[in-house]
């Protein structure tokens, strides 16, 4: 199992949820999107790229205007 960090600005998804993802490219770099549009990753590098593209999210916290949630992935 694989753990990754999405950033999301409304409180649109709860723990448990199971979400599909795709993938951004950058000149050097790799994001991936919770679609449809619900949450953000951080840039990856190529090695570091998510190959699944179904998760569940695992946990929920608010960081200010914001929440962090963390999204469980098969690898």
């Amino acid at each position: 199992m694989r753990r990754e960090l999405f950033h999301m600005e409304r409180d649109v998804l709860e723990v448990g949820d199971e979400v599909s993802i795709i993938e951004g490219q950058l000149p050097f770099s790799y994001y991936y999107t919770i679609v449809p549009a619900l949450a953000m990753s951080r840039n990856y590098q190529n090695a570091d790229r998510i190959r699944s593209r179904n998760g569940k999210v695992v946990s929920k916290d608010r960081n200010g205007s914001t929440y962090e949630i963390y999204v469980e992935f098969e690898e």
